[in-house]
């Protein structure tokens, strides 16, 4: 148990030492630009609803960014817990993408154009989406046990097949002459409730957020208390070893990359049946790859990446109105994500260094006391 503590605490450290990093190079940026970081910082808080801006317009208010924020934020948890999953079985999906557009496009065809009520088409959505992200995971687990296609490899792969596929359907099938994308899905499908009125202000109520905090604690306790997170974790771990154990390889591989897949389809509907409504031909998600970021920087834990979610999408989405504030580049955001995102990987390298020097350090007093010993 103690040991287990020590090993949490040495990645909340590792994560606030990237975080800490990142911020201050962005704020280093900033201030080369001729503008106050602390300033810029108090508009990416403002843009995100964790602050209160000077004026509002259209019926909005402080509660209305931060619902906006939280609908913003669940497709990156759902996505980040993909991540965590694959890697605990020693896995990387990084097709996650092209996972969330089969899911999206699937559910969008089936319920989204379809006249269902709200109540049968709702859920319809979240079991199609999974059903169909689960699949797109699943085949790529297949691939890689049936006949050992690095997971990597397949799944770039599958995002360009997945996205030109789509992207045909929709330019032929369901474009909307006007915004070139997507025809709209019904609100009765849609997952977010978009601008409710509320005492006379304007909400965006994600329904998705409710599965994203249930698949977040639905995973921490298939991880920590069942012995198919057990297996998953020892297979991640060393896969000959594993084997030797008697656990089956192949199948908590395909199992790992079938609930990669379920939780990539979830992120994917609630993104584009939810936050957006439509889909963009020709273009996969960010969503996917920033997923990455944040699941390294959280630890691959389902409590460390609903955390690192809320800090990467607060950089993110608060990026706008941080520059119109301030009149500077949105890609800062970029800049500051991707040096948390080197400092956590180079974190953890250093971090494993350390471990090992400190053992032999610890291994040649233990030889050195022997020796002292014997004469």
């Amino acid at each position: 148990m103690k040991k287990h503590s020590g090993s949490a605490w040495k990645y909340l450290r590792i994560s606030g030492i990237s975080l800490l990093l990142g911020l201050l190079i962005g704020a280093a940026v900033i201030a080369v630009l001729g503008k106050n970081p602390f300033t810029a910082y108090y508009n990416l808080l403002q843009g995100c609803g964790f602050l209160e801006k000077e004026k509002y317009a259209g019926g909005r208010s402080q509660l209305s960014d931060l619902s906006s924020f939280i609908d913003y934020l669940t497709p990156m948890i759902l996505a980040a817990l993909s991540v965590a999953v694959a890697m605990k079985a020693g896995l990387f999906n990084i097709g996650i993408s092209g996972q969330m557009l089969t899911a999206a496009f699937t559910a969008t065809v089936l319920v989204g154009y379809s006249p269902l009520p709200a109540g049968i088409a709702k859920p319809l959505v979240l079991l199609i989406g999974a059903a169909a992200g689960g699949a797109a995971g699943a085949l790529i687990g297949y691939l890689k046990y049936k006949f050992n296609i690095n997971e990597v490899v397949s799944s770039i792969m599958l995002n360009y097949i997945v996205e030109y596929i789509v992207s045909f359907f929709i330019v032929t099938r369901f474009v909307d002459p006007i915004s070139r994308q997507s025809r709209p899905v019904s609100d009765a499908s849609r997952l977010t409730l978009s601008e409710i009125k509320i005492s006379g202000i304007k909400y965006d109520i994600p329904l998705g957020f409710i599965v994203a905090v249930a698949a977040s604690l639905l995973l921490a306790f298939i991880l920590d208390k069942t012995v198919l997170g057990y297996d998953l974790k020892a297979v991640g771990a060393n896969r000959r070893a594993s084997g030797y154990a008697g656990i089956h390889v192949s199948k908590n591989i395909l199992t790992a990359m079938l609930i990669s897949g379920i939780l990539a389809g979830l992120a994917g509907v609630t993104y584009y049946m939810g936050y957006v409504a439509t889909i963009e031909p020709k273009t996969l998600s960010d969503v996917g790859f920033n997923a990455i970021a944040v699941s390294i920087l959280g630890n691959n834990s389902p409590g460390g990446i609903f955390l690192a979610s809320i800090v990467i999408q607060i950089i993110d989405k608060g990026a706008t109105y941080m520059s119109s504030q301030q009149t500077l580049e949105v890609e800062i955001a970029s800049v500051i994500t991707s040096v948390i995102l080197l400092s956590s990987a180079c974190g953890l390298f250093y971090g494993e260094i350390g471990e090992k020097l400190r053992n032999a350090r610890t291994a040649a007093r233990k030889q050195h006391r022997g020796k002292e010993a014997a004469q």
